[in-house]
């Protein structure tokens, strides 16, 4: 059963027919929650605590709402009018969006901390994993989401620096990284008309069926081909980067590769690799966007200035949502660390839940360990 494609079809019909209207609380709590970014975490999390009768501003330090709903997923994955209607909804139901709003810069934590009850921290896993090998410092060598946000700009309307800009029209296009953010920086170079685009993988290529390791309910260990694959592009696996080429202007020229090959320790079961002699070569590369991850949120500016402990990976460090700080919860990327949209949105509306608690002593709202059919007494 194509589940997905089911609830998309109902939610469609449902807008198309007008019957998706504002239901705002019909008492208020006198309570006021804080979320800070709107993505799908923070989104998530406003519309439970709105519901559960509390006074929900979200704020936001881009100029427009969404987070990386709006900003990380292209167009022809994501249609924006998705987002905006649904952010029409919300304000309708009684949430403050304030865009602009870089907490901890622009706006003050003190300010913050005195004027609501609860926050609830949303803001992502945002500070990329970086190539550390020659010639990254060149001209066209770029982190993926500098290259997809820019262009989710430029397709919104915003003007674009052209000092700044990152296209790949002509340009031999190498995609570092073999996940859902490559597949759009694929999608998007197509939609450019790059000359070629190349997308290389560090781990071996993945089965085309359901690895006998990942058995349901495990997240499936198999080939995912994307319609951006579909569209064009070369595709490589057990490919290790050695270094970047440039020109006398310092503009990125080649990417040195070697193929690898992993073995498993039988004793210790730690995979590893070695370069497979002879393979070395050079790839022509004149757009280098590096898909290959997120360490952490960034700790500068909010997190610091909130005394927010963090844990071994560098996340916020928090239990059962709750931070080291009492009144402050944090859900998303920003707590569990670099995942999917859908673990976001369950994580917003899990960490409502737990601030609802917190803020009344008890909550009506639904849990993942809350059976629906629970009576409240």
């Amino acid at each position: 059963m194509a589940i997905e494609h089911i609830e998309k079809s109902i939610i469609e019909q449902a807008f198309e027919r007008g019957l998706v209207k504002p239901n705002p609380p019909g008492e208020r709590t006198g309570k006021k929650v804080a979320v800070i970014g709107s993505g799908p975490a923070g989104l998530a999390a406003a519309a439970q605590l709105n519901r559960a009768g509390h006074l929900v501003t979200v704020f936001e330090r881009k100029n427009r709402i969404g987070g990386l709903l709006r900003y990380g997923i292209p167009d022809f994955k994501l249609e924006k009018n998705v987002i905006d209607r649904r952010l029409a909804v919300m304000e309708a139901e009684g949430i403050k969006f304030q865009t602009n709003a870089n907490v901890g810069e622009n706006i003050s934590v003190d300010l913050l901390k005195k004027d609501f009850d609860a926050i609830c921290l949303c803001g992502g896993s945002t500070i990329p994993r970086d190539l550390n090998i020659p010639g990254r410092e060149l001209n066209g060598v770029h982190f993926a989401m500098e290259f997809l946000e820019q262009n989710n700009r430029r397709v919104a309307g915003d003007k674009i620096n052209p000092a700044e800009e990152i296209m790949a029209t002509g340009k031999h296009v190498i995609v570092i990284g073999g996940g859902d953010t490559g597949s759009d920086c694929v999608g998007t170079s197509n939609r450019h008309r790059a000359e070629s685009i190349t997308q290389i993988e560090l781990l071996s290529k993945p089965p085309d069926s359901r690895a006998e390791e990942t058995p349901w309910p495990l997240w499936p260990m198999m080939l995912r081909t994307s319609s951006s694959h579909e569209e064009g592009a070369d595709r490589f696996w057990a490919v290790l980067t050695k270094s970047f080429h440039g020109d006398a202007d310092g503009n990125v020229k080649s990417l040195k590769v070697v193929d690898i090959a992993w073995t498993t320790d039988q004793i210790t079961g730690r995979s590893g690799f070695k370069e497979v002699e002879g393979t070395e070569r050079d790839l022509p590369c004149d757009l280098a966007l590096l898909a290959i991850g997120y360490l952490h949120p960034q700790h500068t500016g909010l997190l610091d200035k909130l005394g927010i402990e963090y844990d071994e990976r560098g996340n916020v460090k928090a239990n059962n949502y709750q931070t080291n700080i009492e009144n402050i919860f944090s859900a998303g990327d920003m707590r569990r660390g670099q995942s999917l949209v859908v673990w976001a949105i369950s994580e917003g509306r899990e960490a409502a839940r737990a601030i609802d608690i917190f803020l009344m002593g008890k909550s009506t709202l639904e849990g993942k360990a809350v059976s629906p059919l629970a009576i409240e007494e």
